[in-house]
């Protein structure tokens, strides 16, 4: 099973009646990686009255003479047709490539109500994998195919192994532009099972400024991963350590660090996650941003100071945390735009550039009293809801003679500005 595959927004699955005269869709896969078709196929086809598939898929099977057609274009018509073969209790066949479970036209059938069965056949991402000799086990599987490509490219920014089931317009020239500053090399399987089919490694860079031939995956790899699974098993879990850790857990200078208790209420904030891009803007230890990232957002920490821990504490902590080394707000020009962003450092100008890029949300941490109102106006300005608290905690510390007491740490203020919803 592949674990991590972003969640998309086709329908919910629909509870499927019983079939009227026993008649069923079987769903055939059949050409994805050039292997022979699932066995059942031939007597799926030889009591057929209707076969429904691509144009490429209906001259690779004997269909039946005489048994009805239709070639896939829109679904909507097809669906229409096969559901009043089911009502009439004709048995249909719909063949589509590769395994049609996955990410394919068996959660659309399902949605519609109609009885199925699947004859799988190897998938693309298993093809792909099996042609360059790579274990897939650990890869998480995102779809580009007729969805935003932003979550994709920001699971591919994230995560160690992901394959992308792309699209014309979300391939692989998309993708690797989208990875420009990510340490990436690519792998692109081009049209498997065809006898034009071809697998490339390539660079983000090179990729970009290619041609590429549809239907392709994309296999994208960070230095040293071979697609195999991380130490825990999971690829894309939430961290064994949990989050909100201890500053002992990062390297820091002079207490330089977002206090734990402060770094659970911004991190709930932000609400990272797969598929979701975060920024840290003045990211000093990287605390943050690593915490983000351990959640599985991908992260951007912007820092000023070339000597900060941030690449080291993201190495501690095994995740891939780009670094952008320069001041705010002149450094965000140019940076993929964000879902999420923390402000940890600057002034309001740096506040007001991030407000400019419209991401979702934003949260703030202040010192200063002085420097709240103007932080809420200037998010109010921009169409943010913006809540706020002052959190003041107090940690235990041990007294001589095994007595206790009370360490107050600094009091911070911390701000969300929300997009999604109306400013009060």
């Amino acid at each position: 099973m592949v674990v991590g595959a972003l969640p998309d927004a086709t329908p919910a699955v629909v509870p499927v009646a019983p079939a009227v005269g026993g008649a069923v869709v079987t769903v055939a896969g059949v050409d994805a990686a050039g292997t022979p078709a699932h066995p059942a196929l031939a007597g799926a086809l030889a009591g057929a009255g209707l076969v429904v598939g691509a144009a490429r898929h209906l001259a690779a099977v004997p269909v039946p003479p005489g048994c009805a057609t239709v070639t896939l274009g829109p679904v909507e018509p097809a669906l229409c047709r096969l559901a009043d073969a089911v009502a009439a209790g004709v048995p249909a066949v719909v063949l589509a490539s590769g395994d049609p479970g996955f990410f394919g036209i068996v959660r659309r059938l399902r949605a519609a109500g109609l009885p199925v069965r699947v004859l799988p056949a190897v998938s693309s991402v298993a093809a792909a994998c099996a042609r360059a000799g790579l274990p897939w086990e650990g890869t998480a599987v995102v779809s580009a195919h007729g969805r935003d490509l932003r979550p994709a490219l920001n699971a591919a920014r994230a995560l160690p192994a992901v394959a992308v089931l792309t699209a014309p317009g979300a391939g692989a020239a998309e993708v690797g532009a989208g990875l420009a500053g990510w340490d990436r090399r690519l792998l692109v399987a081009e049209r498997l099972g065809a006898p034009d089919e071809r697998l490339t490694w390539t660079t983000p860079a090179e990729a970009a400024t290619a041609t590429w031939a549809d239907p392709h995956v994309v296999l994208s790899l960070a230095p040293d991963c071979d697609g195999g699974m991380r130490a825990d098993n999971q690829p894309a879990a939430a961290p064994a350590e949990g989050w909100a850790l201890p500053e002992s857990a990062y390297a820091h200078r002079a207490s330089m660090i977002t206090k734990a208790e402060v770094r659970a209420l911004v991190v709930a904030r932000l609400r990272p996650r797969l598929g979701r891009l975060v920024w840290d803007v003045g990211a000093g230890s990287g605390s943050v941003g690593i915490e983000c990232a351990l959640l599985g957002a991908a992260v951007i920490a912007v820092e000023s100071d070339p000597d900060a821990p941030v690449r080291a504490n993201a190495a501690r902590h095994g995740v891939d945390v780009r670094l952008v080394t320069g001041r705010a707000p002149a450094a965000l020009a140019g940076l993929p735009d964000p879902d999420a962003v923390f402000v940890g450092g600057g002034g309001l100008d740096v506040l007001a550039a991030v407000t400019d890029r419209r991401p979702g949300r934003v949260a703030v941490t202040l010192a200063a009293l002085d420097r709240v109102a103007p932080a809420v106006r200037l998010l109010r300005a921009g169409g943010y809801a913006v809540e706020g608290s002052q959190l003041a905690a107090a940690r235990l510390t041990d007294l001589p003679g095994g007595s206790l007491r009370l360490a107050a740490t600094n009091p911070v203020f911390v701000l969300t500005g929300d997009l999604t919803r109306e400013t009060p």
